[in-house]
């Protein structure tokens, strides 16, 4: 079963890095880009014989309490595939 893990930081906190890249992508000459906010992106492989829902739970604890900061970031676990 394969999973993806987005982390973002929440709509609340400021985002440099994102501003940064906005900044950059603006002054290459891409004028209708008005705003950027950066995240992390993880790819996750279980192996079989958990249930979705098992997995997504499992994932979801994983993300919590260490792929994310819950204080400042949010998270979305999704579930690709699965047997």
């Amino acid at each position: 079963m394969k999973a993806i893990i987005h982390v973002a930081l929440k709509k609340t906190v400021l985002d440099p890095q994102g501003r940064a890249i906005t900044n950059a992508l603006r002054s290459h000459g891409h004028d209708e880009i008005v705003g950027v906010r950066q995240g992390k992106y993880f790819e996750v492989e279980l192996a079989p014989g958990a249930t979705p829902e098992a997995a997504r739970s499992r994932l979801q604890k994983l993300a919590a309490e260490a792929l994310a900061n819950p204080v400042i970031e949010d998270y979305e676990v999704t579930i690709l595939d699965h047997p």
